[in-house]
């Protein structure tokens, strides 16, 4: 791992998921968690201050010890959290079904082998537990998937393997995952970026 990879590329992406739309996202659907929480990504622990009381206990897996350093000492949390470093394809040191919520926000875009870590976010989860997801990823219009398409090789290098063209929808379903609720749209920004996908989902019976 290079000197931009392990010390720059972690605060330029802690800088730049601190934008306002980001935030208000994160407020609209990071207090629906409850129980004990699985966060895939936790990057700088920017989801921490919007958990609710109602969570026992945030389990935040990523492999950047950087960014890690980050969330434990710059974020206040209310509630208790367990670190995890590594990435999210290796098998997760927790029992099955023994995850309330999985949280993964602005991370499916950017896991090398996003079916296996689906794999193992779905072996964790509880048969009535959820899913909360705020992705970016393919966009619906014809001329915007086109540049996704053609950024995305030069984008994933440059930002720690982001895919801009992913459909995450499709990525969730194809995993065993039935979505309950899906909202999409473009944020305020370059569109190839932009379009998101937010929502719950839940293990498909």
């Amino acid at each position: 791992m290079g000197i931009y990879s392990r010390y720059v590329l972690p605060r330029i992406i802690d800088l730049a998921m601190r934008n306002k739309e980001a935030a208000r996202l994160r407020a609209a659907w990071i207090p629906q968690a409850r129980g004990r929480v699985l966060e895939v990504g936790i990057g700088s622990g920017l989801n921490l201050p919007f958990y609710s009381p109602d969570v026992e206990l945030v389990y935040g897996v990523d492999p950047s010890v950087e960014l890690q350093k980050i969330a434990r000492t710059k974020r206040l949390s209310p509630v208790a959290v367990e670190f995890l470093s590594q990435s999210a394809e290796e098998p997760l040191p927790l029992a099955g079904a023994s995850i309330d919520t999985i949280v993964v926000t602005w991370t499916l875009c950017s896991i090398p082998d996003v079916s296996r870590a689906l794999q193992q976010m779905r072996r964790v989860l509880k048969p009535n537990g959820q899913l909360i997801f705020l992705e970016h990823g393919r966009a619906p219009d014809r001329v915007v998937v086109t540049w996704q398409d053609r950024l995305t090789p030069l984008w994933s290098r440059i930002t720690g393997g982001c895919h801009l063209n992913r459909k995450i929808d499709e990525l969730l379903i194809t995993a065993g995952f039935q979505i309950t609720e899906l909202t999409t749209s473009y944020l305020p920004g370059p569109r190839p970026m932009t379009y998101t996908y937010q929502g719950l989902a839940q293990l498909t019976q």
